[in-house]
């Protein structure tokens, strides 16, 4: 053991450094006379200076357990490559952190993949250095494995880090993923959070999240309403969700987004208090005025007002669509399938299936109905809500044709 104490302290290891190998690597002290120094030996190849293998060895103890740590090399190789060296990461190692190479490689080699290479490679990692160390890089390997998860494409990927270069700092990428596990927590749609994501990552990297469950506990609201929340007005995640802001949440800006919803539901009838008006500002989804316009699409495509009070009554989640999509879906009916706009009221269902779905549905229809092959005016509740198992051999199969029809627009909608 002293043996190998000499040796360090001869090499030029600091006295005071020791105790941090002994701590993390023990290995190296029952080490036979010469052992040690053959390990020390290749380093000093591999990196050209001894004051460098004296300042890894020192950060990264277990580099001298076992043979020569191949996953290290391949770094530095790497890092050779991008004309970066040993100088540099020499610089940035630190006896405070720890280092995993396996998952540094592996995270250079993900922003290779996304785009990163070479000069753009060298200079983000000269803006960004700590990626280099496993709190980091780590973090940020299971940051761009969650990117994939949710939906981004690698050039997605790649805009991002172009655009906002600083989510790679360690604080951002803590606050990245602190970000992704609330909205995961709250069960927002892949989408919403793909577009997020996209749209708002300068927010994202500079706000510390509360956790879903203090905030909606403070809001004394359920999980779905703090989804809809978010879903309608992305950004007020970061000032109701905020830890800077956890003693002033927005509690006035939920009461007058209330009183605009009960505005508008006092219109379709409801008395104001009630059992019915409590229920009825769960079930409806949205500001006020973004009801009133979803409202306003039926009356607008022909609809008496008296009726579609009734209907949004009978069945609230027809104006929990955005307007353009209620539209979209409205002119499909009229002029598209040919029905009048009365036929929402005896199946308001058809608004809640996607346009794909509806498309499809609608286009085979009408070449069965061209063929004489189905009843000419089925209900929409029928055309629309028919399961995918049941379609095939209550419409596609009345027609020789219909099968490979069917197919064809399957394909063509992809």
């Amino acid at each position: 053991m002293f043996e190998n104490f000499h040796v360090l302290c001869y090499y030029g290891i600091p006295r005071d450094k020791i105790g941090r190998l002994y701590k993390e690597a023990r290995e190296i002290f029952v080490y036979e006379n010469g052992v040690l120094a053959s390990k020390l030996e290749p380093y000093e190849i591999l990196v050209l200076r001894k004051a460098i293998v004296i300042k890894l060895v020192t950060c990264c103890p277990l580099l001298l357990v076992g043979g020569i740590d191949c996953e290290f090399v391949s770094v530095v190789n790497k890092l050779k490559g991008l004309n970066l060296g040993c100088d540099w990461l020499a610089r940035y190692l630190s006896v405070r952190k720890t280092y995993n190479w396996r998952r540094i490689l592996e995270t250079m080699e993900l922003l290779e993949k996304v785009g990163f290479k070479e000069k753009k490679l060298s200079n983000l990692l000269k803006a960004y250095p700590d990626l280099v160390g496993e709190t980091s890089g780590n973090k940020a390997y299971i940051m761009f494995e969650k990117f994939h998860k949710v939906g981004l494409q690698m050039n997605e990927i790649d805009k991002l880090l172009i655009d906002n270069s600083e989510m790679l700092l360690e604080k951002s990428v803590k606050r990245i993923l602190e970000a992704l596990k609330f909205l995961k927590c709250i069960r927002i749609e892949k989408q919403f959070v793909v577009r997020f994501l996209q749209c708002h990552m300068k927010h994202i990297c500079s706000s510390s999240l509360l956790v879903p469950r203090a905030v909606w506990n403070r809001l004394k609201i359920r999980r779905d309403e703090l989804c809809q929340i978010i879903k309608e007005e992305p950004l007020r995640l970061f000032s109701i969700a905020s830890k800077t802001n956890k003693g002033r949440i927005e509690l006035d800006s939920l009461d007058s987004r209330n009183a605009e919803k009960t505005t508008f539901l006092l219109k379709l009838g409801y008395v104001e208090n009630s059992d019915e008006m409590v229920r009825a500002l769960k079930k409806f989804q949205g500001r006020g005025d973004e009801l009133q316009e979803r409202f306003d699409c039926f009356v607008k495509a022909g609809l008496d007002y008296n009726v579609v009070s009734q209907l949004v009554k009978r069945a609230p989640h027809i104006l929990n669509r955005p307007k353009d999509i209620i539209e979209k879906k409205i002119i499909m009916l009229i002029d598209y399938l040919v029905y009048p706009i009365e036929s929402v009221i005896e199946s308001p269902t058809y608004l809640c299936y996607s346009m794909k779905r509806i498309h499809q549905r609608f286009t085979m229809y009408i070449w069965l109905r061209e063929r004489d092959a189905v009843i000419p005016r089925l209900t929409l509740g029928t055309v629309v809500g028919i399961s995918n198992t049941l379609i095939v051999p209550y419409f596609v199969n009345t027609h020789p044709e219909g099968p490979a029809t069917w197919e064809n627009i399957k394909k063509a909608s992809t």
